[in-house]
């Protein structure tokens, strides 16, 4: 029997990780100097918790959770996301008793169950950042500072930002009634889905990208002209600050996103590289989900990053070639030279070897193949003489030596 990956999910092979590496070591080293540490999460929880934090209308916990009952008979699902998970240690652990904000970051794969197309994985990566303790607009400034920071360090410019405010517990009740007056004069022209929601949340009407939901939302009332006192003037200091930062942005007033715990700002991150599947990082405002997992009433913004979509945005590089090839021939030349390979190994030297013990010829060819900027020679010869052979892959110029004495001298060489 041949096996293959499951459908929907790939294997990320040397040539490709190096982007995704890349990617991460920018983050974090972004997140860490705006003050956010790494929280690592589990990869399951109990499935009430998704239901209550995204909301039961929202497309993820209605179709796309990978829900399966553990040996106890509990309701476990693989997390579709992390932003309630993380709430959810935070209030577990009580961590806003440690400081006024918890400014967290997590990386990790993450599960849905959606229809495999280009851009579109059921087992997909995030890298997200979550700040729970404040309401303030200058941290969703920062936030989005921070995302828009991490895109240019890795290269990725071609990009939009786009965002707008989906206001509060005060003003959406009537913007929702305004939205439902206007979608029932167009149920025929909804989709089977948008009609459900019309009843149960007619927000998320907006968020579906089905052309003819799509045709009918564009008239549809926008919420920036039904926000509150207080909402009008937070996405008024959004804008400020991001105009101050001069971080290009333009107010989408069709942005929803597709959960139900956002509220105020909400955003996307949009490229025209990537076809239909154009979003490459997303987030937004969640005041209200801290309390409605069972914590105290606090606010909270984060965002989360499509690893995949944003690797594929990224120039990509060459799989590390070997700073020192080691041709050994004869296990005599293997024993002797195993603790000078493991010494320099350890001062983070690049080092292969043939390891089915071919002959000269054969290991040179490996050495050239994988791209070594050096090969050291060693066999019956050079253990006699007390001299191995170092050969330049590049000049083709060789050089002899000491064998009683060769971690240094090459550690220079290849430092040079």
């Amino acid at each position: 029997m041949k096996f293959q990956s499951i459908r929907g999910v790939k294997d990320i092979l040397p040539g490709e990780i190096e982007a995704v590496q890349r990617l991460e070591l920018a983050a974090r080293s972004v997140f860490e100097s705006f003050g956010f540490s790494e929280i690592r999460i589990p990869i399951f929880e109990v499935t009430e918790l998704f239901a209550r934090g995204i909301g039961t209308t929202t497309d993820i916990v209605e179709k796309e959770m990978y829900t399966f009952e553990d040996r106890d008979g509990k309701k476990i699902t693989l997390r579709p996301e992390g932003t309630a998970p993380v709430v959810r240690a935070y209030i577990e652990h009580q961590l806003n008793l440690k400081a006024p904000v918890a400014k967290l970051y997590y990386l990790g794969p993450m599960f849905r169950h959606e229809r495999p197309q280009a851009g579109r994985f059921r087992q997909f990566y995030q890298i997200g950042v979550e700040a729970i303790g404040t309401d303030r607009p200058a941290m969703d400034v920062e936030v989005l500072a921070m995302l828009m920071t991490t895109l240019q360090q890795v290269g990725v410019t071609e990009v939009q930002l786009e965002i707008n405010s989906l206001g509060d517990a005060a003003c959406r009740p009537h913007y929702r009634k305004t939205l439902k007056a206007y979608f029932k004069t167009h149920l025929s022209q909804l989709c089977e889905d948008c009609r459900r929601r019309y009843e149960i949340n007619p927000m998320r009407i907006l968020d579906c990208k089905k052309e003819g939901c799509k045709t009918v939302t564009a008239k549809a009332p926008s919420s920036l002209d039904h926000l509150c006192g207080e909402c009008l003037a937070h996405f008024q200091q959004v804008k400020d600050g991001l105009n101050q930062l001069k971080i290009p942005f333009i107010v989408n007033e069709r942005l929803v996103r597709g959960l139900d715990y956002y509220m105020r700002t909400a955003f996307e991150v949009t490229t025209t590289k990537l076809g239909a599947q154009n979003a490459i990082a997303a987030g937004g405002r969640y005041d209200g989900l801290v309390e409605e997992l069972g914590g105290p009433p606090t606010p909270g913004i984060g965002f989360a990053m499509g690893v995949e979509r944003i690797a594929t945005l990224m120039e990509r590089f060459e799989t590390p070639k070997p700073d020192l090839f080691f041709a050994l021939l004869g296990e005599e030349a293997v024993r002797q030279m195993l603790p000078v390979i493991i010494r320099l190994r350890g001062e983070g030297v690049r080092i292969e070897m043939d390891y089915s013990g071919g002959g000269l010829k054969k290991q040179m060819g490996l050495a050239d193949k994988l791209g070594a900027r050096h090969t050291l020679i060693v066999g019956e010869n050079e253990l006699k003489s007390g001299k191995a052979i170092l050969r330049d892959m590049r000049t083709k110029e060789q050089r002899e030596m000491s064998l009683s004495d060769l971690s240094e001298p090459l550690l220079k060489i290849i430092r040079s």
